[in-house]
């Protein structure tokens, strides 16, 4: 177990926090968030360190700005060599065009549009700094007050982040007597903010990443049985390492989407121009093999939803899996094969689900993974969906309310599932 914020004394004490305030902007102006679950998701531990007056410092990424590096400007070297290659005439317009354009992109990945609507949600000022460990953050950091909150600008404008530079790690620690992390979405990364500063600071986690360890790791070490995992996604290749992890705990495991042809084809099924994976057949035997002899029921659909196109318009049938004709592509879980994963997911106890049933981002291919939003809704278990398009689906659908636990972290979640230390967890302090 891992302490929280609430094992110790925060009252008084500058505390740097680690979120997730990593949300998707508009692109055309880069100042209009555009979805912003993951600052609501922080708020009851901020809210909690201002109530127990706490000079809050909060930190976080913001997209790839692989062009800013240490508060100055230079080009990529891809963009680089572009320019490069060209006269040596027109070098220089070039490299001041490319000069400009990156910093309007870079402008576009501050975390200046986050504080001001941080502001809003808290109903005080939030303070944001013009920097991460210059001049600017150093300033606001020292006046911080008790109960007040103030973010540092986007930490991956500094290279040394990424790197887990210990200097770097240190200058973020000196800010504070305290370390958070509340980012559950980047705990599989040994970055500076997530795992450095740890070295230098007592470490703790939020309330979200609390939620994360007593949901997932209760599910994985001593889960209410039946237990059911319900997989999708493209590729059995991203998936080997949760199916392996999760064999030797489920009940039953149900596989869909893109990777269940590869599965179709190991049984000796024609799967026609479905994504499959040639070099992972043997390995999909293997897996249901182990699965018969470990007694797990191993679940694959039983009919399919095909297209001649990968369009939201193509034309399309209903056909048993393993029955897929040449010039055909599976594209979603049939009818029949849905009420069997929703009769599964009603006899369960705990539920965990990490994938999309089919190509849920078309609306005429999405009624598998909808069917199984649904029956995972209405179920009377323990129900946790892992982030990226799982999570998107219940959420969208206006599902998330009646789900157990919606995990914050895509890739984090995944690494979990496959039993994988995850460094921003394992620098938190025991109990």
């Amino acid at each position: 177990m891992k302490k929280t914020i609430e094992d110790v004394n925060v009252q008084g004490k500058k505390v740097l926090v680690r979120v997730d305030f990593n949300v998707p902007m508009d692109k055309e102006t880069g100042t209009k968030i555009t979805d912003e679950n993951r600052i609501l998701g922080a708020l009851p531990t901020i809210k909690y360190l201002v109530d127990h007056k706490a000079a809050v410092i909060l930190c976080s990424h913001m997209g790839k700005p692989h062009n800013v590096f240490n508060d100055t400007l230079k080009l990529n070297k891809k963009e680089k060599a572009k320019i490069d290659a060209l006269p040596a005439q027109e070098q220089e317009a070039a490299t001041a065009a490319a000069l400009e354009k990156a910093k309007k992109d870079v402008k576009k990945l501050s975390l200046a549009p986050v504080a001001a609507r941080l502001s809003e949600l808290l109903g005080q000022e939030v303070i944001m700094a013009k920097d991460v460990i210059g001049p600017d953050a150093q300033a606001k950091a020292a006046a911080l007050q008790p109960g007040q909150v103030m973010v540092l600008e986007n930490l991956r404008f500094h290279a040394e982040e990424e790197k887990n530079d210990p200097a770097f790690a240190k200058a973020l620690a000196g800010y504070a007597e305290l370390y958070v992390n509340d980012a559950f979405g980047t705990a599989h990364r040994a970055h500076a903010s997530t795992a450095g500063v740890a070295d230098y600071l007592p470490a703790v986690s939020g309330y979200l990443i609390e939620k994360e360890l007593k949901f997932m790791g209760g599910a994985l070490e001593n889960p209410q049985r039946p237990f059911v995992a319900i997989l999708g996604g493209a590729k059995v290749s991203s998936k080997i390492g949760v199916i392996t992890n999760l064999i030797d705990k489920v009940d039953a495991l149900v596989i869909g989407g893109g990777m269940a042809y590869t599965f179709a084809k190991a049984q000796g099924g024609s799967v026609g121009d479905s994504l499959l994976e040639e070099d992972k057949i043997e390995l999909s035997r293997e897996i249901m093999e182990k699965a018969q002899a470990k007694g797990v029921k191993f679940l694959l659909p039983i009919d399919t939803v095909i297209a001649d196109d990968f369009s939201n318009d193509a034309n399309s049938k209903v056909v048993p899996t393993g029955e897929i004709p040449a010039g055909w592509q599976g594209m979603d879980i049939g009818p029949e094969t849905q009420k069997l994963f929703a009769e599964t997911i009603k006899g369960a106890k705990t539920v965990v689900w990490n994938g999309p049933m089919g190509v849920f981002e078309f609306p005429n291919f999405a009624k598998g993974t909808i069917a199984v939003a649904e029956a995972l809704a209405q179920a009377d278990c323990i129900s946790i969906v892992g982030g990226g398009d799982s999570a998107a689906a219940v959420t969208q659908l206006g599902f998330a309310d009646k789900i157990s636990h919606i995990s914050t972290g895509g890739g984090a979640s995944l690494e979990f599932l496959e039993g994988k230390t995850l460094p921003g967890v394992a620098a938190l302090n025991d109990k």
